[in-house]
């Protein structure tokens, strides 16, 4: 539900220790501004396509589901990335969570991606962000939510279980938490074997990716 008063999101039966968390991840968050920090290498909770572990070439992005500019980039510049990239094996692309406000919106979204598994997981992603349009348009989140884990297999009630998840909970602290000390404070934010890329067009993103495979 809507709290009236602030214009937030709120899960009517999140746990005390979920609602904790959610204001931990919206003070993280504070420090990233959803539009534009650093963190390579491998971390536990990776969620990755494309090329194994130990390629030569890792992308790395941080992205939250409820930031419009990663909506954006999702909707007008992964088609091609994947196709170019992924699909190909050429680099192993990895997506590390990293909630913007509404956090306890981009805490949820996440927790629903990864309780409908591992092959569903990315599918679940992608489609919270393309349903940000509802929520301008005055849909509740939750109802989105709901939607979208139903959709992914999941009933109303493991819905609900999935997001008071105190275990998955706490792992998605300790996911955000390595972001921020790793100096990520912007989403998107891209590395390409662990040196950032400011720019997250296709073109730059390519020239840093291209340079890195083309190395002997």
């Amino acid at each position: 539900m809507r709290d009236t008063t602030t214009g937030k999101f709120r899960y009517g039966t999140m746990s005390r220790r979920a609602a904790m968390t959610a204001a931990a991840l919206t003070a993280m968050a504070a420090l990233a501004g959803c539009g534009g920090g650093n963190g390579g290498g491998a971390a536990e909770g990776d969620m990755a396509l494309g090329a194994p572990e130990g390629a030569k070439v890792t992308v790395i992005e941080y992205a939250s589901v409820t930031c419009s500019h990663c909506a954006i980039w999702q909707e007008q510049v992964w088609p091609e990335f994947k196709t170019r990239y992924v699909d190909t094996n050429k680099v192993r692309y990895v997506f590390r969570e990293f909630p913007t406000p509404p956090a306890d919106i981009a805490a949820a979204g996440f927790l629903i991606a990864r309780c409908a598994g591992e092959d569903k997981y990315f599918d679940v992603v992608h489609e919270i962000m393309a349903s940000q349009r509802e929520w301008q348009a005055g849909v509740p989140p939750r109802s989105t939510l709901v939607r979208v884990a139903t959709g992914a297999g999941l009933s109303e009630q493991q819905f609900q279980a999935c997001v008071s998840d105190e275990a998955a909970i706490k792992a998605l602290d300790a996911r955000v938490k390595a972001g921020v000390d790793a100096g990520v404070n912007s989403t998107p934010t891209f590395l390409v074997n662990g040196t950032r890329v400011l720019d997250t067009s296709l073109e730059s993103l390519s020239s840093a990716i291209d340079a890195e495979l083309a190395k002997g």
